[in-house]
């Protein structure tokens, strides 16, 4: 792995490209856009960092696939933290732009995507 120092941008001046890590079923309108620019991957991928964007969908997810912190550059995600106890009742954190938060990996929740949103990511798996 080489050394980098790396200015990211809101708009990449490489320009972003079609992803597919939100499954189509898991679109809640006709809108299926999703796009991806990749800053930074280590060989076996294990670190990721990049910009990401989704039209409006709805997962539940049983368990996180990796560690993710990621600031909202515009638009909105709820997260709902489904792996409450028997005495405690789902979380909800709806997060908008300029919030930074992270998701555990093997965490349960419900990502849903209210309004298409844009995001930094820095992925570990």
């Amino acid at each position: 792995m080489s050394n980098a120092i790396i200015r990211y941008e809101v708009n990449p001046a490489a320009g972003m490209v079609p992803s597919d890590f939100t499954p189509v079923n898991a679109f809640t309108s006709d809108d299926q856009t999703e796009i991806n620019h990749t800053y930074f991957s280590t060989e076996d991928e294990s670190i990721l960092t990049g910009v990401w964007e989704s039209a409006p969908c709805r997962e539940v997810i049983d368990s996180y696939p990796v560690h993710e912190m990621m600031t909202i550059i515009s638009g909105s995600v709820t997260l709902t933290h489904t792996g409450c106890t028997e005495t405690e009742s789902a979380k909800s954190q709806t997060f908008t732009a300029g919030d930074t938060f992270f998701v555990a990996k093997g965490t349960p929740c419900i990502w849903e995507i209210t309004e298409t949103l844009r995001k930094f990511y820095f992925i570990a798996a």
